[in-house]
């Protein structure tokens, strides 16, 4: 069975997918500029037939696998970027950046990818079509796919597009996904209640926009419960409050920041006006003023129904294999859904919880002590690798 022979092969290489993650995780680096990733992926796959496209806007990158022969096409993605955190592992190959940390398991999306990446080159000349690599930074907010979609580094589209997400606090070695809705819309919120400071003694001579700030908070939890259908989630959490200076002092001015996450386009805009209403209103009910800010951040990452069939067909056909249904979509939020959007295609999760451990108890991803076990690995390239063949060769069927 071919996905059988692709983890094997996997397992061969093991070593290289290890070293090359460990490197990675070594020297995080954020945002849209990840050169020394990059630098570290071109080193493992400079011995393979790959064409290399880059574009202006960041170090993203598209590695081309095409042996020659007409066929469909298809994109494989694994992300770069590492999060702005301190690192409490303790391993021997622990970030030595401080304030930086591979918290998202970024650096083993981008070493599967590779090793996906050279498990297909060995077989090329049975690949009939073309497969692609993307490897992508700022996917930590900073839209990197968006960016490479936008040079062109995807053009002409592919057919289908495939992910794979680690994740920690998950079965070890289980791939799961669901058709739909996976992931949601991440929206960044910003509202600042503008008052009248003054002397704390006498706010009746002021306008208080922090008694203000705090009932906006309270009522913002009330309208997304009493507005929104509970079984179409919607979440609106305040993170942050900054007001005021001093003990005695009565601020001018009350800031607050949050995230808006859903699972529609239709909540997505109906949430955000519905903040606006709240908000200002309240505001004016206090003679202070509320200016909210809304910035659009990724759309909800919606699954290909063919594509998680297919990936399905794979998972299972892996030695031990298995696949779990998702049955609720996850309120993180992804940038591969601006891939998605445009070519039908999939993400799926990879447990990654050392065997044996009980999965339920460790650290979620974006934890500093996330820890993944590294013998998963081959299994995710492999995966990636059999969504590629199996789709070259069968297409949807």
């Amino acid at each position: 069975m071919l996905t059988e022979a692709l983890l094997d092969e996997a397992r061969g290489i093991a070593g290289r997918i290890t070293a090359l993650r460990r490197a990675i995780h070594a020297e995080p680096e954020l945002g849209l500029e990840t050169p020394r990733t990059l630098a570290k992926v071109r080193a493992e796959l400079a011995d393979l037939p790959l064409e290399w496209r880059e574009g202006p806007s960041c170090t993203g990158a598209v590695v081309v696998l095409n042996a020659g022969k007409p066929g469909r096409s298809v994109l494989l993605r694994g992300d770069m970027d590492a999060l702005p955190m301190d690192e409490e592992t303790g391993l021997p190959f622990a970030s030595t950046l401080p304030g930086r940390m591979h918290a998202c398991g970024h650096d083993t999306h981008t070493a599967m990818l590779a090793g996906a990446a050279r498990l297909l080159a060995a077989r090329a000349g049975d690949l009939a079509g073309e497969v692609r690599f993307m490897f992508q930074p700022g996917e930590e907010g900073y839209h990197g796919a968006r960016f490479m979609l936008n040079d062109g580094l995807l053009d002409p589209l592919p057919e289908a597009a495939f992910a794979l997400h680690i994740m920690p606090n998950a079965p070890h070695g289980m791939i799961g996904s669901r058709a739909g809705t996976l992931l949601a819309s991440a929206d960044m919120l910003d509202i600042a209640v503008v008052g009248r400071g003054g002397h704390a003694s006498m706010p009746h001579d002021t306008r208080d926009p922090v008694p203000v700030a705090c009932e906006i908070v309270l009522a913002l939890q009330a309208m997304v419960t009493r507005r929104f259908d509970a079984a179409e989630a919607v979440v609106v959490t305040v993170t942050q409050m900054d007001a005021g200076s001093a003990h005695n002092i009565i601020p001018d001015r009350a800031q607050l920041k949050g995230t808006i996450r859903t699972l529609s386009a239709g909540n997505r805009g109906a949430v955000a006006q519905a903040i606006r209403q709240v908000a200002e209103n309240i505001a004016a009910a206090h003679d202070c003023a509320a200016e909210v800010t809304i910035t659009e951040g990724f759309p909800p990452t919606v699954n290909d129904t063919r594509a998680v069939a297919l990936a399905e067909a794979v998972a299972t056909a892996l030695p031990d294999g298995a696949f779990m249904h998702m049955p609720a979509p996850i309120m993180g939020a992804e940038d591969f859904s601006y891939v998605i959007a445009k070519v039908p295609g999939m993400m799926a999760f990879l447990g990654v919880a050392e065997a044996g451990a009980d999965w339920r108890h460790c650290c979620a991803i974006h934890s500093n002590k996330m820890l993944v076990d590294e013998t998963v690995l081959p299994r995710g390239a492999a995966f990636l690798a059999g969504c590629a063949t199996r789709f070259l060769e069968r297409g949807w069927e």
